[in-house]
């Protein structure tokens, strides 16, 4: 990490870094929170007014979310489109509508005191409760509460729609109704509160391609609306209030960062070859159906991991089988003849599924997730596999289970696979009946049992995100342990030499998708493991490619083998930082490894 208070007077805050890049711009403070509503009550004579107001209200801002929808499907696809309709059915609620009128007509107080009082009981019950979906709506709530009071007291909407100067959004949270809103081409990055890298905002920075970081905790507080301010994506920094140096050392990095962006494009529709002849295939890692043009654009060879959570998060029911083949099949059409592997549904952890039969957990990260929901889900996980299964008829598909870290677990998914493919050949649908099927080591439990799973699957892959942290006993998204996560600690690595050894020992294909694919001084080492893929973001794989193509692969099992050997990961980093200062300049130049 690069120490800003050597370059020059500054302030700055360390979030997540969402969206790679550097974005020097002014701040555009959006106000997120709920306008004062005044407690007072009304005569006789003004109800009908109110409740003629509150009605005219809800229309304007249901015609206003339909609309929004519309254009969202239009410019990023149904699957961003979907995220409204939440917000639309709390329009719709009886409890919402004509909770607040009776509090109009019964108590003689405004509709916004009305609906304030209304939205109140029900957040507050849905924050208590142990059902993890009721309290993840609770933003939706209050984003519609902000809304409708809005027009209610005669306020300004966000003027997100109407920018005409270039800003950086600084909020303490993005709301789907908020990036749907605005003005695209003047919004050059993001700044959030709230939020983790599976977030609605950085997901949107990532298909918009823009600089973003979340998670900064605060910010809206020590931001003025139009002060000059810097997001650095790539290392996940919020800076503000700085120096002529700061300025100009920023400046710098972004003509750097964008100009080597631009010549690692030109290596688009090159092979990921090493000096000496070694061949890598470099994939990518898509959250949604419509990332996949971004893969193509960044030249990737196939979908390493297409997460397939974002089709079943935030709904009240899961997808059907026919909604997930269109979205799965327009990925295998799209990246044909290359293979696309799909990992089934991983929710729990910190992504919650449909509602139906969740409870909080106390533990979330080691409890209901992964291959163990779906495997107590036989309806769902069948629907789940016929749908990509008919979806392997257009193309070379792969299938992969999450959070394996027993044989039976492989067994008993094996079995339902089996299930669906006669399902399928019972209805005389097509499918690729030699599909491969395969697991993600992210387990240290399945990491040492490598060398059987390898026996009883045809592919395996390494979740490095949460094999790290597993590993470690250290929550990633826990700011208190956080500088504990390490990926170079030398417990991590011979986990990873030790699944690879398994995989050639029984000649099993063997990938790794993860943070660790994207991280420049992570990919020395990996390209001396030997693995058969890379895996990551679209926008980090001309980075990954140039790497792969200015090394030697006997080079890079040298640099590795001498990892292996160090004490610490922040003796191996050292190490890697000077071979990358030595030898690769022009990476080390855009400060993607400090």
């Amino acid at each position: 990490m690069i120490d800003l208070a050597e370059i020059g007077k500054t302030e700055y805050i360390k979030g997540i870094p969402a969206s790679p890049g550097v974005v020097i711009g002014r701040a555009f403070v959006l106000d997120t929170d709920r306008p004062h509503v005044s407690a007072e009550t009304i005569e006789p004579g003004q109800i009908e007014g109110e409740v003629a107001a509150f009605t005219a209200a809800i229309e304007d801002v249901r015609s206003e979310l339909a609309k929004l929808r519309s254009s969202l499907e239009e410019e990023l696809g149904e699957e961003h489109a979907r995220i409204f309709d939440a917000h639309l059915m709390i329009l719709e609620d009886s409890m919402v509508v004509e909770g607040t009128i009776k509090r109009v007509r019964y108590q003689r107080v405004s509709a916004a005191l009305a609906l304030t009082e209304t939205l109140g009981k029900v957040t507050s019950a849905m924050e208590r409760t142990d059902d993890e979906y009721l309290r993840d709506r609770v933003f939706d709530i209050k984003d519609i509460e902000r809304r409708l009071l809005v027009r209610l007291l005669g306020r300004k909407a966000d003027s997100m729609s109407r920018l005409e100067d270039d800003v950086i959004v600084v909020a303490r949270q993005l709301a789907p109704t908020h990036t749907a809103s605005m003005h695209q081409e003047r919004v050059k990055g993001f700044a959030t509160e709230a939020g983790g890298r599976t977030s609605h905002a950085a997901i949107m920075a990532r298909s918009l391609e823009i600089p973003a970081v979340v998670g900064l905790g605060r910010a809206t507080d020590l931001m003025d609306q139009g002060e000059s301010i810097i997001v650095d994506g790539t290392l996940g920094l919020l800076v503000y209030r700085y120096d002529q140096a700061v300025l100009d050392y920023y400046l710098e990095r972004q003509r750097r960062y964008e100009e080597f962006e631009r010549s690692l494009l030109t290596l688009k529709d090159y092979p990921a070859v090493t000096r000496d002849g070694r061949k890598f295939e470099l994939a990518a890692n898509i959250e949604i159906p419509d990332e996949v043009d971004s893969a193509i654009a960044h030249g990737a060879e196939g979908i390493g991991l297409f997460r397939t959570e974002y089709l079943f998060i935030a709904r009240d029911a899961p997808p059907s089988e026919e909604e997930q083949y269109e979205a799965y099949r327009h990925v295998v059409e799209a990246m044909s003849p290359s293979t696309v592997v799909i990992r089934t549904l991983d929710v729990g952890g910190d992504k919650f599924g449909p509602r139906e039969n969740r409870r909080r957990e106390e533990n979330p990260f080691l409890g209901w997730r992964g291959i163990r929901y779906s495997l107590a889900k036989p309806d769902l996980f069948m629907r789940q596999l016929r749908a990509i299964l008919r979806a392997s008829a257009h193309g070379s598909v792969r299938v992969m289970f999450p959070m394996i870290s027993s044989l039976h677990e492989v067994r008993d998914s094996k079995q339902v696979v089996e299930a669906a493919r006669q399902e399928l050949r019972t209805r005389g649908q097509e499918f690729d009946e030699k599909m491969e099927v395969g697991v993600m080591i992210e387990t240290p439990a399945a990491a040492v049992i490598a060398d059987m799973i390898a026996r009883e699957v045809d592919f395996m892959s390494i979740g490095s995100n949460d094999l790290v942290q597993y590993a470690l006993a250290v929550d990633r998204g826990n700011d208190r342990v956080a500088y504990l996560y390490d990926e170079h600690h030398p417990a991590v690595l011979r986990l990873l030499e030790q699944t690879v050894r398994a995989a050639k020992r029984r000649r099993r294909w063997i990938g790794l998708c993860g943070e660790m694919a994207g991280n420049p001084l992570s990919v020395l080492l990996l390209i001396g493991l030997g693995l058969n893929e890379l895996s990551t973001s679209p926008l980090m794989l001309p980075e990954v490619k140039s790497i792969v193509r200015a090394t030697s692969y006997n080079s890079a099992r040298k640099t590795l083998l001498k990892a292996m050997s160090m004490k610490t990961g922040s003796e191996v980093r050292r190490y890697l930082e000077g071979i990358f200062r030595k030898k690769y300049p022009e990476i080390s130049a855009t400060e993607l490894i400090s």
